[in-house]
């Protein structure tokens, strides 16, 4: 049988995509290859937000077309998702590959590699031109891609699933690039969302992660606020209704999302895990405006001590930008204030990266790379300070877990995460995978606890 392998670069909602195309070539009768190496055909899901994601998949495709020649191999090789939306035929100029298939046609693929294979096309280029138009969302885009089912059967283990609410995005922060590569926002109903949720937990899935671009802002032209509960919440209410379902979860908010019903939540809904990724970008108000994000750092304390006084133990992460153009000294260091203020559990940190067509790359004042550098590494070295503090508090703690499967940097143990979305390795068997267990933290790593199930009193 023919194989094919996928590779991901980027957020979840990359890596949902991702297996949302394996499900359709599995369902062909593809196996899915474990490496480059063994595959018929390689693609790779590429991300675009930074523009190190963009050439480290450019230079990793061209090293795999190369060598193939070389070799006389007759494989396939196509680039998918926010890059290839952006850069559409060049990626065929630069790297040799096949096929280019945009954010908007994923549920094509293989329809096109069937083609390919069987002689009649000879290079596919299939992108939305205009992606971030209003009128070529409306009046063009091929919604099957967005109501398409997600993964049930190629997923190795049947625990936690992904479930793309929404597509898009209208905040118009002015670093990014997604609202040209995936349209303007457009929601699925919240029937057809509980029905994909209702067949993976009947799959045997036990947790649900809900994505979209600005996950938040779900349904809000479609649906709107109904008893005073945002279209986002009466999601989470309807898929909290599910028999079966332990935990959900969802990624990546706004703060302009975070209204009193949405953390209000948290207290009533058990399953609603009691974690959050919150980005701040900055702690500078200055600084914000400039990006267009639509809150002050007023704003977003008050948020992070709403959440904190319902559920004093939620899991707090972020994503920060270093270097915007036009920062200042003063604007960073108002970043690490707020930082050492909130203490994050943890903060994925970008140094800013010029992207294509956005506002942002014509800004004057763009701050020197030495000086993105040397801001990263401070702003590293305080969240990593904080994370060993909050992390330490775990020690000789009882947590509970829900089992994923095998350690991602230890196959022969196995992890989980708390509700507040820490990973836990411990020794374990198999059998366990899927279960809720409790174990006690006997030792701390960087951003990893250790557990023992056997040293916890039940």
């Amino acid at each position: 049988m023919p194989s094919v392998f996928i590779k991901t670069y980027g957020c979840q909602m990359n890596e949902r995509d991702s297996e949302a195309v394996a499900a359709q070539f599995v369902a062909r009768g593809y196996t899915l290859a474990q490496t480059e190496k063994a595959a018929d055909v390689v693609l790779l899901n590429t991300c675009s937000v930074r523009d190190q994601a963009e050439q480290k998949a450019i230079g990793k495709m061209q090293n795999l077309v190369n060598t193939a020649k070389k070799r006389g191999n007759e494989q396939l090789f196509g680039f998918l998702g926010c890059m290839a939306q952006s850069r559409g035929q060049e990626l065929v100029e630069k790297t040799g590959v096949d096929l280019v298939i945009g954010t908007q046609k994923f549920h094509r693929t293989a329809d096109y590699i069937d083609d390919l294979t069987s002689g009649r096309r000879q290079t596919v280029v299939d992108v939305e031109e205009e992606a971030g138009s209003e009128a070529t969302i409306r009046d063009h885009i091929d919604l099957s891609a967005l109501n398409e089912s997600s993964i049930v059967g190629p997923a190795p283990q049947k625990v936690t699933g992904f479930v793309s609410i929404m597509q898009g995005c209208n905040q118009y922060c002015t670093f990014c690039i997604v609202p040209y590569t995936r349209g303007q926002e457009r929601s699925r109903s919240i029937e057809d969302i509980v029905a994909e949720c209702r067949s993976l937990v009947a799959a045997g899935y036990k947790e649900i992660t809900l994505l979209g671009q600005i996950v938040t802002s779900y349904g809000k032209r479609e649906i709107g606020t109904k008893k005073g509960k945002s279209a986002f919440v009466q999601l989470l209410d309807a898929v909290h209704e599910i028999d079966g379902l332990q935990r959900i979860r969802f990624t990546s908010p706004h703060p302009k999302g975070y209204g009193d019903d949405l953390a209000e939540a948290y207290a009533r809904l058990p399953k609603l895990c009691e974690s959050a990724h919150i980005p701040l970008q900055s702690g500078s108000d200055r600084v914000l405006k400039l990006m267009h994000r639509g809150y002050t750092r007023e704003r977003f304390l008050t948020i992070i001590q709403k959440l904190r006084s319902i559920k004093p133990n939620i899991g707090l992460t972020t994503d920060i930008i270093v270097g915007f153009p036009g920062e200042t000294d003063e604007d960073f260091e108002q970043t690490l204030s707020i930082v050492r203020e909130i203490e994050f559990d943890n903060a994925y940190l970008f140094k800013y990266s010029p992207r294509k067509d956005t506002p942002a790359a014509s800004m004057e004042d763009q701050v020197p790379q030495e000086l993105r550098e040397e801001r990263h590494a401070r702003l590293l070295a305080e969240v990593n300070a904080i994370a060993d503090r909050r992390y330490s508090n775990f020690q000789n703690q009882r947590v509970q877990i829900l089992v994923e499967g095998p350690s991602r940097r230890n196959a022969s143990r196995l992890q989980g995460r708390t509700r507040c979305n820490k990973i836990v390795v411990f020794e374990g068997a198999d059998r366990h995978i899927g279960q809720l267990m409790d174990l006690k933290i006997e030792r701390v790593g960087s951003f990893t606890l250790y557990g023992d199930p056997a040293i916890v009193n039940l």
